[in-house]
């Protein structure tokens, strides 16, 4: 399959043109248009600050649904302990540039890029992304940080300065979810930790399926 180079419109081939690892599109920007119209085709931004913007949309896509959170039971008592402090949308940008300075194990440097924080900060205060935060008295320990549209909020990144923070943030995140009636949440990428929480992958054919019934 070819890599399209995306026009100055923002607009997108479809997500099934992806090549085999997802690749799908080069170039383009971060305007918010572009960007709500590539989570809404089931598509995302991803890539190094050395690199033109890449844009993705893996097949199959591993995916968290609510109801299948994991909530073991270590956790349970943490979260219940009052360790820590949990907010929402409270500090979005200290989230975000915790996120791009957190370590990934196998992965050097940062795909949060200065452009990509200036671009979901903006998001933020249009009203589609939105931040948990987890606070050890007044400083900041945890968090995580996506986009929601419709019922469907597609997780970007998380971090902890203190373990098991972020898993904190995530609990509290999924219970506002359910409440919500939100139907999934996108995690994107297929890690030992996210499965260890109930995610798992689903054929692209049907994540599409859900964002079509799910997106308005």
């Amino acid at each position: 399959m070819p890599v399209f180079q995306l026009p100055d419109e923002p607009v997108f081939p479809r997500p099934e043109l992806a090549e085999p690892e997802g690749l799908l599109a080069v170039g383009g920007d971060l305007s918010p248009q572009r960007l709500l119209q590539a989570y809404a085709a089931g598509i995302f931004p991803w890539y190094n600050e050395d690199s033109p913007v890449l844009w993705w949309s893996p097949d199959p896509r591993m995916v968290l649904f609510p109801q299948e959170f994991k909530r073991h039971k270590n956790l349970r008592r943490l979260v219940h302990s009052g360790k820590f402090r949990v907010t929402m949308d409270k500090d979005f940008t200290g989230v975000i540039e915790a996120c791009s300075k957190a370590e990934r194990k196998g992965q050097e440097g940062t795909w949060i890029t200065k452009a990509m924080q200036e671009a979901y900060i903006r998001l933020f205060e249009l009203g589609f992304a939105h931040s948990t935060e987890c606070w050890s008295g007044e400083k900041l320990v945890g968090g995580l940080y996506g986009v929601a549209l419709g019922k469907i909020f597609f997780g970007e990144s998380m971090f902890h300065y203190v373990t098991d923070a972020s898993k904190v943030a995530l609990w509290h995140l999924v219970d506002f979810l359910l409440k919500n009636n939100f139907k999934l949440i996108d995690v994107q990428q297929d890690t030992s930790h996210l499965r260890s929480l109930g995610a798992r992958l689903i054929p692209r054919k049907e994540f599409l399926q859900i964002l079509n019934e799910n997106i308005r």
